[in-house]
C-alpha cells in the first residue's frame, strides 16, 4: 500500500446552534480546530417535525409578485409602438342564424337496417 495517500484524520470541536460542543474526529481542518454548524438536528425541521412559518404569502403570490409586470394586458387601449393611440377591440357580433343550427338536428334520418 501506497504511504501518504490517506488525509490526516484528527481530533475536532464541534459546536452545535445552541452553544453545545463535543469531540469527534475528522479530515477537516487542523487538529484541535472548531467546526461551528447552522444547522444540527436540533434545530432542523426534519428532525424536529416542526414547520416554521413564513410570512411569503405563499407560491402563487410570489410568482405573481415576481412576475406582474409581464404578461397579457387586458386589451391594446394605449398607446402603439408607432405613437399612435389604437381603439379597443369590437365586440364579438351575435350568432347570425341560431333557428338554423336547431332545426338541423331533426333533419337526420335514422340509420338503414342490415339485411
Amino acid at each position: 500500500m501506497k504511504a501518504n495517500v490517506h488525509p490526516d484524520y484528527h481530533e475536532i470541536n464541534v459546536v452545535m446552534t445552541d452553544g453545545t460542543t463535543f469531540k469527534t474526529r475528522s479530515t477537516m481542518g487542523k487538529a484541535g480546530d472548531t467546526l461551528r454548524l447552522d444547522i444540527d438536528p436540533k434545530t432542523h425541521p426534519a428532525w424536529t417535525g416542526q414547520q416554521r412559518m413564513m410570512d411569503t404569502g405563499g407560491q402563487v403570490a410570489k410568482f405573481n409578485k415576481r412576475f406582474a409586470g409581464m404578461g397579457m394586458k387586458a386589451g391594446p387601449t394605449g398607446p402603439s409602438p408607432t405613437g399612435k393611440a389604437t381603439a379597443a377591440p369590437a365586440a364579438p357580433k351575435a350568432a347570425a342564424a341560431p333557428a338554423a343550427k336547431a332545426a338541423a338536428p331533426a333533419a337526420k334520418k335514422a340509420p338503414a337496417a342490415k339485411k
